[in-house]
């Protein structure tokens, strides 16, 4: 009980310090003049279609779009499995589950080290610029004037549907798989960077896609983005 106790303790107060060291970062980068180029970061509800309408906005704009290449580029830095590493991915692990895994499983990943490795490569993705960053946290860790930070989002009787018909699901299990994506990255974006994902002022823009097609919500996208960083367009 005391080794259990003392290495709960330790993992508290190592989340403790990621989320210091995050918040530092983030307030030293918010006015850093290194960040040339514009990015844009793209939070999601499931159901929402924001990936896709991320994955359209940066092909239009001949931007990189950043989702699992982050996933295989921490698995290749830890040499792990590319499996092991999404099972992490915009998920909250609790000090038990992180006890028991570091004991029974031989690829065992510290969450902190995996955080603190997820947060560099987001901030030097947007420090590099002319990118779009889905998910992950990535308006809240990465300067809020640089960018242009969208959530995409739709009324939830309308996931449901979608749920249901792009991915073949009953509707109770749509409603299931909706809840608990919610709550993973919900709970990952309060536990590692102290924050809420639905809070209001997080966001340039908030796009509710249940009357805009794939194509209608990249273009107002992009002329939110162009409207932010016109300098950018008159070059």
């Amino acid at each position: 009980m005391r080794d259990y106790l003392s290495k709960t303790i330790n993992k508290a107060f190592g989340l403790f310090n990621l989320k210091k060291q995050v918040e530092s970062h983030w307030m030293k980068k918010q006015n850093d003049a290194l960040f040339i180029r514009p990015f844009i970061t793209v939070a999601r509800e499931p159901g929402s279609g924001g990936a896709v309408i991320a994955q359209a906005v940066a092909e239009k704009l001949g931007f990189e779009f950043v989702d699992k290449q982050l996933v295989e580029e921490i698995a290749h830095s830890v040499k792990r499995r590319k499996e092991v590493i999404e099972s992490l991915d915009e998920k909250a692990r609790s000090a038990v589950e992180n006890l028991v895994d570091s004991v029974l499983d031989p690829e065992y990943v510290n969450e902190e080290k995996y955080v603190s490795m997820l947060f560099k490569l987001i901030i030097t993705y947007a420090h590099r610029g002319r990118v779009v960053i889905l998910g992950r946290g990535a308006n809240f860790i990465t300067p809020f004037a640089k960018g242009l930070h969208v959530n995409v989002t739709a009324p939830y009787s309308v996931r449901v549907e979608r749920a249901m018909d792009f991915e073949g699901l009953n509707k109770e299990k749509a409603k299931e798989v909706i809840a608990r994506i919610e709550k993973e990255r919900s709970d990952f974006v309060k536990k590692y960077i102290n924050n809420d994902i639905k809070k209001r002022n997080a966001y340039d823009l908030t796009l509710n896609t249940t009357y805009f097609r794939i194509a209608g919500s990249r273009d107002v996208i992009i002329e939110a983005f162009k409207q932010k960083f016109l300098k950018s367009f008159e070059k």
